[in-house]
């Protein structure tokens, strides 16, 4: 029960940890001056409201005082997977040895036969050890 839980719990992680190496993800930062304003992942960041709106022509020119940094986290674009044919042939036989050996290695029993399998115990008619007075200590 204990194994079959540990082995289920280590698989689910592992599977998360392929699951993470392999997303990419962006990160978005929105600046006005120094302060922080918004961060974001996956989506746009949320701007401080210093935008185009009815602005004229001498305020486009000026140099605005936000900025945006945009932060990109890459994930393996493919997983290597090697089969038993990419292994050198000293690493094959090794592999094959190990796994004749270990398959040998447990031998199985031969199956017992219970001759009072199907026999139920006679019925208790008297507590002997009552009548008697024995009691283990």
């Amino acid at each position: 029960m204990k194994s079959s839980f540990f082995n289920r719990t280590i698989a689910v992680v592992l599977s998360f940890l392929v699951l993470f190496s392999t997303l990419s993800l962006a990160i978005e930062k929105h600046f006005c001056g120094d302060t922080l304003v918004d961060v974001a992942i996956f989506t746009k960041a949320k701007k401080c409201g210093e935008e185009m709106q009815g602005m004229n022509q001498s305020e486009i020119t000026k140099k605005s005082c936000c900025k945006d940094e945009t932060q990109i986290i890459k994930g393996q674009d493919e997983l290597k997977t090697n089969s038993f044919d990419d292994l050198p042939s000293i690493q094959k036989q090794i592999l094959v040895a190990f796994q004749f050996s270990y398959i040998n290695l447990f031998e199985s029993l031969p199956k017992e036969t219970i001759p009072n399998r199907d026999y139920s115990p006679p019925e208790i008619v008297k507590d002997i050890h009552v009548l008697d007075e024995t009691y283990l200590i």
